[in-house]
């Protein structure tokens, strides 16, 4: 199954792709996700593990997703090759 690819520093991907409460302020981390916007609210966790394509009204699991720098993959093996489709 071919990855969804979501460009971090591309503000249209930043619009495209967000929490699954629908804000923009996340950002990727080893094994999931954060949203600052969500950490901030009472009783909800900043950790999730799927983002919200606006486009289609989708989810993606984490493990499905791509994410790309300008230099780019972000996603690294712990032995520090990239991840590959």
């Amino acid at each position: 199954m071919a990855r969804t690819v979501v460009r971090i520093e591309n503000q249209l991907d930043r619009w495209r792709f967000t929490c699954p409460r629908g804000h923009r302020s996340w950002e990727p981390t080893n094994h999931h996700f954060w949203c600052q916007q969500c950490a901030r609210l009472d009783g909800v966790d900043g950790v999730f593990h799927e983002l919200r394509d606006r486009k289609t009204g989708e989810c993606v699991e984490r493990e499905q997703v791509r994410l790309l720098v300008a230099c780019g993959p972000y996603d690294r093996d712990l032995d520090g090759r990239s991840r590959r489709d």
